[in-house]
C-alpha cells in the first residue's frame, strides 16, 4: 500500500481544498491529512473559524481522506513520515523548496495551487460584502 500526507489548516474547506486531497490522493492508496491544532494555529499566527475538532470531523467526511492526525508542530513531518510509513509528501506549491528536507525519507510533491480561491480570498471576500 502506497502510503501518502499532507498538512494544512482546512478552515472554511473549498474547491481548492478538494482539488489539492483529490491529487495528493492519486499518489497513492491511503491519505493522511495532518490538520493544524487551534494552539499550533496560535503559534503560527492563524486564526481558525472552526475548531481543530469541527475541521477534523469535517475532513474525514471527505473521501479521498483515510486518516487525519493533528499537526502540532513543524518539526513533526519526519516523525509523522516514519510513524505511518509515507511513501508520498504532498503539499501546495506556494511552500515550493521548504520541506525538500523530507526528501531523504520520502517522495517530495508540489502541487500547483487551485487558481482564484483561498481561504483568503473568502475571508477577504466575506468582509468587503459585508460593508
Amino acid at each position: 500500500m502506497k502510503r501518502v500526507i499532507t498538512y494544512g489548516t482546512f478552515d472554511f474547506l473549498h474547491n481548492g481544498h478538494i482539488n489539492l486531497l483529490k491529487r495528493a490522493k492519486e499518489y497513492g492508496d491511503y491519505l493522511i491529512v495532518g490538520i493544524s491544532t487551534d494552539e499550533f494555529n496560535m503559534i503560527k499566527d492563524k486564526k481558525a473559524y472552526y475548531s481543530f475538532e469541527q475541521r477534523k470531523m469535517i475532513l474525514e467526511a471527505v473521501r479521498y481522506v483515510d486518516l487525519v492526525i493533528p499537526e502540532e508542530s513543524w518539526d513533526q513531518k519526519i516523525d509523522d513520515v516514519k510513524k505511518y510509513n509515507v511513501d508520498v509528501f504532498v503539499i501546495g506549491d506556494d511552500w515550493e523548496g521548504k520541506f525538500d528536507f523530507l526528501k531523504e525519507y520520502c517522495e517530495v510533491v508540489y502541487l500547483p495551487r487551485t487558481v482564484g480561491i483561498s481561504t483568503t480570498k473568502i475571508k477577504t471576500d466575506l468582509n468587503h460584502h459585508a460593508k
